[in-house]
């Protein structure tokens, strides 16, 4: 598998050299995160690479949300990092077992989860984000929760986490840990 880094500042590298032109090339190219990756450098991609901002719906929205948003200094206290990660979940026992694959984006602070939609954007974009394991869930049973490296096309990072924040907005009075 081909792989990509995704700059601090919003550029990909691919073979050490930025991607100039035809980023959609990149899609099923393996994710890397440069060292200091947060969440403003997501939307400083699309500002480089506006032709992705086709590929969600949702994207063109939460570009013009995070173009209001401060330059700079927006932290939250309530989580350590924001980790993307992909989950494989084995439901339905008894009855219709079934297996769900999704991705998840959420915050974390000493391993407790924080779900983004509950913090407003503005409080987020200078937040550190890691590329979690793939967890395999055995029927809702935490005891048979596995972790296992992964490989995270930039598809799935993409479009993984504009689904996440298609749900930011909270009002600011309904704000966690405000």
């Amino acid at each position: 598998m081909n792989r990509i880094t995704l700059m601090r500042y919003g550029s990909i590298l691919q073979d050490g050299k930025p991607v100039t032109s035809e980023p959609l090339m990149c899609l099923s190219s393996g994710v890397d995160l440069d060292e200091g990756y947060t969440l403003r450098s997501w939307f400083q991609m699309f500002e480089e690479y506006s032709v992705l901002t086709d590929l969600n719906p949702f994207l063109p929205t939460l570009m013009e949300q995070y173009s209001s948003c401060p330059k700079s200094g927006c932290l939250f206290d309530g989580v350590d990092h924001f980790e993307f990660r992909k989950i494989v979940e084995m439901i339905g026992f008894p009855g219709e077992p079934r297996l769900e694959i999704y991705n998840s984006f959420r915050g974390l602070k000493n391993h407790d989860e924080l779900d983004p939609r509950s913090v407003r954007m503005e409080h987020t974009l200078d937040m550190p984000v890691l590329l979690g394991k793939l967890k395999h869930v055995v029927f809702g049973d935490k005891a048979d929760i596995f972790e296992f490296e992964t490989v995270y096309s930039l598809f799935e990072f993409i479009d993984g986490i504009a689904w996440e924040l298609s749900f930011f907005g909270a009002p600011t009075q309904c704000e966690i840990g405000r």
